[in-house]
């Protein structure tokens, strides 16, 4: 039966080993790298993943890929990502999440939130453009989210409390932006 399959037991236990540690080291590193890493990608980070990607199925897969050891890590990479969830809703989710951090509050750019994103200033001024912003008085709030996405509230009305329940230094944003409690 494995000959039919092209693969041995152990050539898949590989497998899923390959894919496990992929897996882990991917999310170490994003972590190490911080939620920049997945903010904004030029051209180039846009093909080195595409080439990592390529590099990164060959190490799971090994030397002779087959159908079978594709099926294997995918329902290995599946079955990480649906860990991952459910780690994140119990008691580990407080490692395994990151926390949204401010940017900007107000006009004032807030060096130690950029320090911590790992975001240069031009790379903050290119997200403000791209959210149409023409001046620094248009800004609320600027947020890197967990997703890696840079979020842009602008002034005028006053900022629910609760949308910013979970953003570091959220103490450092100006109470005249906020809704009174």
């Amino acid at each position: 039966m494995w000959n039919s399959l092209g693969i041995t037991p152990i050539e898949a236990l590989w497998v899923i080993i390959s894919a496990f540690g992929i897996y882990l080291a991917f999310f170490l590193l994003v972590r190490g790298f911080g939620q920049r890493a997945l903010a904004s990608w030029s051209t180039l980070d846009k093909a080195i993943v595409i080439a990592l990607g390529s590099v990164l199925g060959r190490v799971v897969l090994g030397y002779t890929p087959t159908l079978t050891a594709g099926v294997i890590a995918l329902a290995t990479m599946f079955g990480m990502l649906r860990l991952e969830g459910y780690l994140r809703r119990t008691k580990g989710g407080a490692y395994l999440g990151s926390k949204p951090i401010l940017l900007m509050a107000g006009e004032k750019t807030l060096a130690d939130g950029l320090k911590r994103a790992r975001i240069q200033e031009d790379d903050l001024y290119l997200k403000l453009r791209q959210a149409g912003i023409r001046s620094f008085s248009e800004i609320a709030l600027v947020i890197l989210e967990p997703t890696g996405d840079v979020s842009v509230l602008r002034r005028g009305l006053p900022i629910e409390r609760a949308l910013l329940r979970t953003i570091r230094d959220r103490d450092r944003i100006p109470a005249e932006l906020l809704r009174p409690e």
